[in-house]
């Protein structure tokens, strides 16, 4: 474990509203079924599923003073994550995320309603810029404004630099400044709204990936659904896939391996080594209802990230 390097997440933190049909959903109608509540917000399931493994994490973000923002900072600093530098705005209220699932438990649609973190702006980020300094890694979301998220980026680019860009409407925030950080962890879409490749084939991820290493990005990773993880750093370059599971919730997954890319970071693992640890903690928050997997630890996710398969490329 990495006690002794800190990691700080600036991003989101909302709750997360899951509906999970009974049988085969069907759009346009009321579908039986039952929902549940969790806590969400990209950044901060990056920073929780970080600190389950056992690594110092700060978050930096904002919420409401409501019965959701107090429920997510009491919830999030129970699993080990300082929460003290969160800001309470009282006049806005806290991001909330509301997802329906399929049939196969995977997101149907969903809507955010994220106004608040227009707060998440350069005030609070100067505000805390000597505590964020101190930092190994740095991770951020989309969730900050193009503005905001460059202005950070750029502020903070003698540190490690993680982007998750959310989605492919988000990812165009960062597409400017994309060379400032150090691991990205794009899907399809997103990886083609950052390079402008069209990716339908293993060449097209190649030239991806090395427009994005020719840009300033170090270590690149590039989510294909069920066909797994394309990885690619100076001198590795792959595939890993995750062997059948039974998906639960699938919503938390990329969040879950992100924060194995930065557990894998921290403790010096080669990418390859990263990007299997990364996938077992994606399939572990697969397998659990609720966005996170609260029992994960690192023994689980070493024995899983065994089992996953690689392809070299």
């Amino acid at each position: 474990m990495s006690l002794n390097k800190k990691v700080a997440v600036v991003g989101g933190i909302n709750m997360d509203i899951a509906g999970f049909p009974y049988g085969q959903l069907i759009p346009g109608d009321s579908n039986p079924g039952r929902t549940k509540l969790s806590s969400g917000g990209v950044g901060r399931n990056i920073a929780e599923n970080v600190a389950l493994l056992g690594n110092h994490v700060e978050m930096y973000s904002v919420v409401g003073d409501d019965i959701y923002g107090k429920s997510l900072l009491d919830e999030t600093s129970l699993s080990g994550v300082d929460m003290t530098r969160v800001k309470v705005i009282p006049e806005a209220s806290t991001g909330t995320y509301m997802a329906v699932l399929d049939e196969k438990m995977d997101m149907h649609v969903a809507i955010s309603s994220m106004d608040i973190y227009g707060f998440l702006d350069r005030d609070y980020i100067l505000k805390n810029q000597k505590e964020i300094s101190t930092s190994e890694i740095v991770a951020f979301d989309t969730n900050l404004s193009r503005d905001n998220l460059q202005f950070a980026a750029n502020l903070f680019k003698d540190r490690k630099l993680f982007l998750d860009t959310v989605s492919s409407e988000k990812a165009k925030i960062a597409r400017d400044i994309i060379g400032l950080f150090h691991t990205i962890k794009p899907n399809r879409l997103e990886a083609q709204i950052l390079t402008g490749i069209r990716i339908e084939n293993e060449h097209d991820l190649m030239e991806s990936a090395e427009l994005l290493h020719g840009k300033g990005v170090t270590n690149v990773c590039i989510s294909l659904g069920s066909d797994g993880v394309f990885f690619s750093s100076s001198n590795e370059k792959g595939i890993v896939k995750i062997p059948d599971v039974r998906i639960k919730n699938a919503t938390g997954a990329g969040d879950a391996f992100q924060a194995g890319l930065i557990h894998g970071e921290l403790n010096g693992m080669s990418l390859l080594e990263s990007s299997k640890f990364a996938s077992a903690m994606a399939a572990m928050a697969m397998d659990s209802e609720s966005t996170i997997n609260k029992s994960i630890t690192i023994d689980k996710v070493l024995n899983l990230s065994k089992k996953m398969e690689v392809r070299k490329l």
